[in-house]
């Protein structure tokens, strides 16, 4: 785990201020009490996403609840289907699976 000032500092990081506020707006969330927080990887990799969201892309901050929930829905779509993959791939066996790979 890493402190807000680690994952603030610059070049790279994004300013405080805007840390607190998606803390506030509970974009991330991390462990810990005020101005004590402790953030996990996820939470700093989110953090790392709304700062490129914001200064690479122009995201406004209207714009960011939604854009974030749009993603929060892919990537939960995308581990849903990792683990029906993984439930077939379990249950059906190797010499029953159909080759899907393309081949002419």
């Amino acid at each position: 785990m890493i402190t807000i000032e680690t994952l603030t500092a610059p070049p790279s990081g994004p300013p405080r201020q805007d840390v607190e506020r998606w803390i506030l707006n509970d974009w991330i969330r991390p462990e810990g009490a005020d101005g004590a927080w402790r953030f996990r990887r996820i939470d700093v990799a989110r953090a790392q996403l709304i700062w490129e969201l914001r200064s690479d892309m122009q995201v406004n901050e209207e714009a960011l609840p939604i854009v974030l929930s749009l993603l929060d829905q892919l990537y939960d779509l995308r581990r849903q289907m990792r683990t029906i993959s993984e439930a077939f791939a379990e249950a059906i066996p190797a010499t029953g699976r159909i080759d899907l790979g393309g081949a002419a």
